[in-house]
């Protein structure tokens, strides 16, 4: 029998109770996530997942003409561009490039108006009603994307700087609370792997330290542009665990806690996955 390739986290979590039976896939992941360190990686051990991929790979993220994510950076800067509608300004009408070098960095941030925190796809959809009296593009949508590929690729190589803001404590709390929580039929966490177990082998596969510094990033296995909330959705599937509703409290919440639990690594956008 041949061996599969390139099998991903999630379907080998979707695999174990066939392979174990799912009390023991169960009972390994409460052994594994007893172990995890309350401190999770200590900043000098943080890795990018670019460094665990195969040169080839990496090669390709490197190159911006080999990188299939530049078409959306592309789409992207045009949007930023163009006026919405006849009177209406372009974002670039009052955001210039240069000032919005670094911002993609310090995403999640708190949002006056709202009164809770915004990732940036939400800052990008509330700049929209607010400013131009546009709708909301919808979350994983082609726009959306290029405008928050594009964006990101203004701070790539800067190191991710979330905001120093109380405000944004108990959602942060609340987004480790997340991925320290064993969840799901299988009764895993996130931690249990990309804090316990990161550079081990499961299955075809390196346990990656799970830092999102390059979303929206292109992934080989979708043959697409997504975004973390997408990988995320995988996972959580992958977990039998319910995916967090798209531009939610939880996963923006999740989302805080990972910038914070990958700074001061840079930002890779548009970055390039198996």
């Amino acid at each position: 029998m041949r061996r599969p390739r390139g099998r991903t986290l999630a379907s080998l979590a979707l695999a174990a109770p066939l392979l174990l039976g799912a009390a023991a896939a169960q009972g390994i992941s409460s052994q594994v996530s007893s172990q995890v360190s309350s401190q999770g990686i200590p900043p000098a051990e943080r890795r990018s997942g670019f460094d665990q991929m195969a040169p080839e790979t990496r090669a390709m993220q490197a190159d911006d003409t080999a990188n299939p994510g530049m078409l959306w950076v592309q789409d992207g800067a045009e949007l930023f561009a163009r006026t919405p509608s006849p009177g209406i300004p372009a974002c670039a009408g009052c955001h210039a490039e240069p000032a919005m070098r670094g911002v993609a960095a310090r995403y999640p941030a708190w949002d006056e108006g709202t009164g809770q925190p915004v990732d940036l796809e939400g800052r990008i959809n509330l700049c929209r009603t607010r400013h131009q009296a546009a709708t909301p593009l919808p979350r994983e949508g082609r726009d959306l994307l290029a405008l928050s590929a594009y964006l990101g690729h203004l701070s790539r190589s800067m190191p991710l700087a979330p905001p120093d803001d109380p405000r944004l404590a108990p959602a942060r709390a609340e987004g480790r609370a997340l991925f320290e929580t064993p969840m799901g039929q299988l009764g895993f966490s996130c931690a249990a792997c990309h804090d316990a177990q990161w550079g081990r082998r499961l299955g075809a596969s390196t346990i990656p330290q799970g830092h999102p510094t390059g979303y929206p990033l292109y992934r080989l296995e979708w043959q697409d542009l997504g975004s973390l909330e997408r990988r995320l959705r995988n996972c959580l599937t992958g977990m039998r665990a319910a995916p967090l509703t798209p531009g939610s409290a939880e996963a923006v919440a999740l989302t805080l806690y990972l910038m914070q639990r990958a700074a001061p690594l840079a930002v890779e956008t548009p970055a390039v996955r198996p």
